[in-house]
């Protein structure tokens, strides 16, 4: 970016704060999806692939619709693309507190909410971050975020389940839809000086584009996001009902949930913060495969409260590290002019392995009466993205003519 179109730069402080916060409930609200799975399907009448086929929906829209999202940030601020998002947010949970048929709650849960997410979550916010914090520290102001996200799941899910258990899912889901609009006022903190028009001497949108598709880091980080998706959004929809099957109370999967999201502060603060001092890509091929040896060593003891809750906090500790790397990687290559739009195409592969992750999961239980494939589904997928990472080259990508990125 020239100087010329550079936008004053906002404080760090009130960067991470605004930033946090809207992940915080963004993030925080759809972690807890899963606690709608059962109290859904027994109220409608529905299959539990019902449920999981428009979350799976959800994910996908959320991940096509993302990139165009990142274009509009980079473009005109995040600003705008917040309040949008904030708004569709809200629409899309009242959406689906009144869905009566499946189509019905596959366009609100599925499409509105996706839709919504592509808005609020990490890819508008983070090309903010790109765009306001020094290179030196990006990486660690992208993890902070990203543990706030975290923390949203450990606020949220004990809250969601409580509002489910006081009022009822439906009225839960309206009370969710007026807490989604609180991101409207938050969003005001990231709101930047207006954008100057993009002179000759910038890259445009589509030299962007084919620049990062030929660039086989940029591909091989894709790869290794799909796997990310398809674990954990398999986990955080699946293991509530994959707990209740084997007996465990709906408390001990509320916990683990929160647990995951806690210790997941720890994790992505953590991963954010090495990724400062060491290599991504091997930070990144670690945390796959220790995903994988974590659920294999899961299904492999007794399943107990307490193997639920240890399980959580190692998973959790995974959960979400993946992200300040993969962000801190796409801009430390490819430059920030178009980061929100380059790392909505990585996620965009993320979205479409927990399309599968969460839709399979529902696919193969109701064919099978097990989850017990999709979780070794997920273990060797998990050992595929380790070995993708390692290869990934992390220089700033040299254009001819041009100062690297």
């Amino acid at each position: 970016m020239s100087a010329a179109a550079a936008p004053a730069p906002l404080s760090l402080k009130q960067v991470l704060i605004c930033a946090g916060m809207i992940v915080t409930l963004s993030m925080g609200i759809r972690h807890g999806f899963g606690l709608w799975l059962q109290p859904i399907t027994m109220d409608r009448g529905w299959t539990r692939e019902t449920f999981a086929f428009a979350l799976a929906v959800q994910n996908l829209a959320w991940g096509v619709a993302t990139p165009f999202a990142g274009m509009l940030a980079d473009r005109f601020g995040a600003f705008r693309v917040l309040v949008g998002g904030a708004f569709l947010y809200a629409l899309g949970l009242v959406a689906m507190a009144l869905a009566t048929t499946g189509l019905g709650f596959t366009l609100s849960a599925g499409v509105l909410l996706g839709l919504a997410q592509a808005g609020t979550t990490y890819a508008v916010v983070y090309g903010v971050i790109g765009r306001n914090v020094p290179a030196e520290r990006r990486s660690w102001a992208m993890g902070v975020a990203a543990a706030a996200g975290s923390f949203g799941q450990f606020l949220m899910v004990p809250v969601e389940n409580l509002l489910i258990g006081n009022f009822g899912w439906q009225m839960a889901l309206f009370l969710l839809g007026a807490g989604a609009l609180a991101i409207v006022p938050l969003a005001l903190g990231l709101k930047e000086a207006p954008f100057a028009k993009p002179t000759a001497d910038q890259q445009s949108i589509g030299s962007a584009i084919r620049e990062a598709f030929a660039y086989p880091s940029f591909r091989l980080l894709m790869a290794g996001y799909f796997v990310c998706g398809f674990q954990v959004v398999f986990i955080g929809v699946h293991m509530p009902s994959y707990l209740k099957d084997h007996g465990l109370s709906a408390s001990v999967a509320t916990t683990a949930l929160a647990l995951i999201g806690l210790f997941n502060v720890i994790g992505t603060y953590a991963s954010g913060s090495l990724g400062q001092r060491l290599p991504k890509r091997y930070i990144l091929s670690g945390i796959y495969i220790l995903r994988s040896v974590a659920i294999v060593i899961f299904l492999s003891v007794p399943l107990t409260p307490w193997s639920v809750y240890i399980f959580a906090a190692v998973i959790g500790v995974l959960w979400l590290s993946t992200v300040p790397p993969t962000n801190a990687v796409v801009a430390q290559i490819f430059g920030v002019r178009h980061l929100s739009m380059l790392g909505g195409f990585v996620f965009f592969s993320h979205q479409i392995g927990s399309f599968l992750g969460v839709w399979l999961g529902g696919r193969l239980y109701d064919s099978t009466g097990s989850y017990d494939v999709v979780w070794w589904i997920a273990v060797g997928l998990g050992v595929f993205a380790a070995l993708v990472n390692l290869p990934v080259r992390e220089t700033a990508i040299l254009r001819p003519g041009a100062q690297p990125a």
